[in-house]
């Protein structure tokens, strides 16, 4: 399965984002994902949008539904979710699959 993440990140939360990513995304690997992209667009990336532009995009592949949700509540990474939560305003998950 491939997840791709819009993330918003509150004004001024950089510094609390990238402690928190620092935590989150060598937990990937632990539980059978494998980051595939991690962007951060700028203005001139974007050729046409109906959507506010996202401060990162990332995209991840895990094998099954188990290994992201074994991700998702990764002790580790539950017990820096306070970090996200002052960092991030919002987010769009979505969920796929290559074809």
């Amino acid at each position: 399965m491939i997840i791709t993440q819009l993330i918003y990140i509150k004004p001024g939360a950089e510094t609390l984002f990238d402690q928190f990513e620092a935590i989150a995304i060598p937990l990937i690997a632990k539980h059978n994902g494998k980051l595939l992209l991690r962007i951060r667009p700028d203005k001139t990336s974007i050729l046409e949008s109906n959507i506010p532009a996202p401060y990162e995009v990332h995209m991840v592949e895990f094998p099954s539904e188990h290994d992201f949700e074994s991700f998702m509540q990764d002790p580790e990474r539950q017990k820096h979710l306070s970090l996200k939560e002052q960092a991030i305003q919002s987010a769009v998950l979505i969920k796929g699959a290559t074809l």
